[in-house]
């Protein structure tokens, strides 16, 4: 199916982009055409959700750039998956934006702001809906650079030097990156996903060298750790997340982070996973390239949650304790992949990816709210510093709410969206017999009841300090994230079609054959 929807998304994006830079000395006009590019972003995504999942007629759906057939062309493929991931985008990017107009003054947001913040959509779209590995890298160099700038957005010496690491430690990134594809571009032949995939599964038929992808694949793997803010790759995390405007961190933890977990679930449980190796992983019922990694993010997961928890316990900020636990929570979104990439089993694969979909779409609200929600008590009181708060929840009690229900979210209270993103990924393990993800998540859950406590009793409960009895939190910025904090309810009572939603992505990264033959290329039978 070739449907030119496809790409619609990253149209908006780059034409929102132009719109912006062309009214820079417009402010009214600018922010005008950026809400309603975002918005209009937003409806795309919608009309790729429908006609891919929630049709009579769903089916993947590909766009070939220039008519060039796969795998010689430039493929963007929109299945369950990455609709799933899109889906994300659109409901954290219009309101991260809209959050901006109130957030960010008017010199800040002239000129530049905009058309960066829909840069940066464009790059997390494109590598979404990618079918190839070296637009994925493209796309993901467009991501970056946005969020270079964001980064040292403000200038002043910290910020410098938060973005300096940042783009040093994601230039080395970006060329290990290029490094692997070329590598993997030789020993494979091609540089199409489905293509790749095809090849892997029958290696001998096309005189692949497994070890050799295997190495390269490894590689890979590191860049992408790196992204998504995996112990012992999360350094960059907290200095880059208190250093960029908090709408823009909103985005960067709900969404961008989750760019370099979607690159893991396609490229190894769709491309590399087939893939077949002469030894047995020790740790594992397989002996596949999936199982292998199966024990590396089993690993990074036990760290991430433990470092990210600790760290968490810690912060002397909001915007610190939400940052360390951004890095603890991608570690329980992990811990399913893991489990279930370690078995042989296709129905734990399944479940696995199901549950890790489900609970990064709980970060993504939970997260995105709690970042805006910091953005706005700085707004108000003028710091953020849990020494400096108090009592917030007398002098604003919609806030203090919207802080209440996203910690919840994240602990895994009935019936918000993180209830059934945990209860998924007890399941896998339970279903696995994983006793030891078992034990992770327990003491990882105890961990998030700790830092969620600690941070509610000193910012908003208690006596009010004087900078608290004198702020007035702006109305839009309340309006922004009690309609998010309102998402992680309504998505919680109304599970159903979003647990179908995430099945269909599921299957969409497990199913090897059909994301071949959405491509149009022949062999997906045995894949």
């Amino acid at each position: 199916m070739t449907d030119q929807f496809v790409v619609a998304p990253m149209l908006v994006a780059l034409v929102t982009i132009v719109a912006t830079l062309g009214t820079r000395r417009r402010l009214g006009a600018q922010i005008a055409l950026s809400v309603a590019g975002a918005l209009a972003y937003a409806g795309t995504v919608l009309v790729i959700v429908r006609r891919v999942v929630f049709s009579a007629t769903a089916s993947p759906a590909t766009y070939q750039l220039g008519g060039w057939p796969a795998p010689f062309g430039i493929t963007l493929v929109a299945d369950a998956l990455s609709a799933f991931m899109l889906s994300m985008v659109a409901i954290v990017g219009p309101a991260a934006l809209v959050f901006s107009v109130s957030y960010m003054n008017p010199d800040e947001q002239r000129v530049f702001y905009h058309p960066l913040f829909h840069c940066l959509l464009l790059g997390v779209s494109g590598a979404f809906l990618t079918g190839d590995l070296f637009n994925l890298f493209v796309w993901f160099e467009v991501m970056l650079l946005s969020s270079y700038v964001f980064v040292a957005f403000y200038g002043k010496k910290k910020h410098t030097r938060a973005a300096f690491w940042y783009v040093v430690l994601n230039l080395i990134g970006s060329v290990v990156m290029l490094v692997a594809i070329g590598g993997l571009y030789a020993v494979t032949g091609t540089l199409n996903m489905a293509d790749m995939a095809r090849r892997l599964a029958a290696p001998a038929t096309f005189g692949i060298e497994v070890g050799a992808v295997v190495g390269l694949s490894a590689l890979l793997f590191v860049v992408f750790a790196l992204k998504a803010g995996l112990v012992p790759f999360q350094f960059w995390v907290p200095a880059a997340y208190r250093a960029a405007p908090l709408p823009v961190t909103a985005l960067l933890a709900g969404v961008t982070k989750k760019v370099g977990l979607y690159a893991v679930v396609r490229l190894y449980f769709t491309v590399f996973g087939g893939t077949e190796l002469t030894v047995s992983i020790p740790g594992t019922d397989g002996n596949t390239v999936l199982a292998f990694y199966g024990i590396v993010l089993l690993c990074l997961a036990t760290a991430s949650v433990l470092v990210g928890g600790l760290g968490a316990l810690d912060a002397a900020s909001l915007e610190g304790v939400f940052a360390y636990s951004s890095i603890s929570q991608i570690g329980f979104i992990v811990i399913p992949l893991a489990i279930g990439a370690a078995s042989s089993v296709p129905a734990i694969q399944h479940l696995g990816v199901l549950a890790a979909l489900v609970y990064a779409l709980n970060h993504a609200l939970a997260k995105s709210t709690l970042f805006m929600a910091a953005g706005t008590v700085r707004s108000a009181i003028g710091t953020s510093r849990l020494d400096d708060l108090g009592g917030i929840a007398a002098r604003s009690p919609a806030l203090a709410g919207v802080v209440f229900v996203a910690a919840l979210s994240l602990v895994g209270i009935p019936p918000l969206t993180g209830f059934f993103g945990k209860l998924l990924v007890f399941d896998v393990a339970l279903r696995a017999e994983a006793a030891f993800g078992l034990a992770l998540l327990l003491g990882g859950t105890g961990l998030t009841i700790a830092y969620t406590t600690r941070m509610w009793n000193r910012a908003f409960w208690g006596t009010e300090t004087p900078a608290v009895s004198a702020s007035s939190p702006a109305r839009l910025q309340i309006a922004v994230v009690v309609a998010l904090s309102a998402c992680i309810l309504v998505v919680g009572l109304g599970f159903d079609p979003v647990y179908r939603f995430a099945d269909a992505a599921a299957s969409a990264a497990t199913d090897r054959g059909a994301y071949i033959e959405a491509v149009g290329l022949s062999g997906g039978e045995g894949a």
